[in-house]
């Protein structure tokens, strides 16, 4: 494993931009630091309540590349125990952490994301894609299923119908086709990528932080939650979000007309 740091940590006012910073290995996510340094990452963003916004993006031609396959030989020689304890103590983890994390991350696909890489985009709330990024869910074509979680966020975000073809068949599909079926929210150009992610953030940033926070727990509970169950959570949230700060200074901005200053 190498000691280069794989994930750079940026912080501009209230946005954190995480970049994958291994270009000559496609951004691959095993086989190095990348899982414990992605929940390092992630504790600090809990930890620092000015962050109100994440980008995650990929240095190079790649996004991520997924699972290192020239890391994959080890695998087949390791006792099955051991192997399942190393997924659930390593890749899973991540899915977990992204998914609990309270800040909305975008991810800025730069280029291809494939196998446990598509499964990272999935794991951020909104995915922006680069002209020339490339999508799979490529597991198959090894011999192996989706085991970061794929399975459970694919289906979610484009479809069951759709999810399954793209995971039985191991196909690659285009930024374009990505929109086409909602996998990405937009496509622009290469140059455009971080400067739209950057000004989603930036719209996202300028709500009061409590709102964004328990409106995206929200929208991740509803995944798994009966109607009347996320009805009764959203009551308790719209009670706590009323006797904010932010919210007072909402309404009188508004009644004011003047522009609001949020600082949760």
């Amino acid at each position: 494993m190498s000691d280069k740091k794989f994930l750079n940590y940026e912080q501009d006012g209230h946005i954190v931009t995480l970049t994958m910073n291994d270009p000559e290995a496609r951004n691959a996510l095993t086989g190095n630091s990348a899982v414990p340094e992605f929940l390092a990452a992630i504790d600090r963003i809990h930890a620092d309540h000015a962050v109100r916004a994440v980008i995650l993006t990929g240095a190079g031609s790649a996004f991520s590349s997924g699972g290192n396959v020239k890391d994959m030989g080890r695998y087949s020689e390791m006792a099955p125990m051991e192997l399942r304890r190393e997924y659930r103590l390593g890749i899973q983890k991540l899915p977990l952490a992204l998914f609990n994390l309270e800040v909305p991350v975008i991810a800025a696909v730069n280029g291809h994301a494939i196998g446990a890489g598509l499964d990272l985009a999935c794991m951020c709330d909104i995915r922006v894609a680069a002209e020339e990024a490339k999508f799979a869910e490529s597991f198959v074509k090894l011999g192996i299923i989706p085991g970061d979680g794929g399975a459970w966020l694919l289906p979610r975000i484009i479809g069951l119908s759709r999810a399954t073809e793209l995971t039985l068949t191991g196909q690659m599909i285009d930024a374009k086709q990505a929109a086409e079926w909602n996998l990405v929210s937009r496509v622009v150009p290469r140059e455009q990528l971080l400067p739209t992610a950057r000004a989603l953030a930036e719209q996202i940033a300028a709500n009061p932080p409590h709102a964004v926070r328990l409106a995206k727990r929200l929208l991740r509970e509803a995944l798994h939650s009966r109607l009347d169950t996320l009805l009764e959570m959203s009551a308790a949230f719209q009670v706590m979000s009323h006797q904010t700060a932010d919210h007072h200074e909402a309404v009188s901005a508004f009644i004011e007309k003047r522009k609001p200053e949020f600082r949760g």
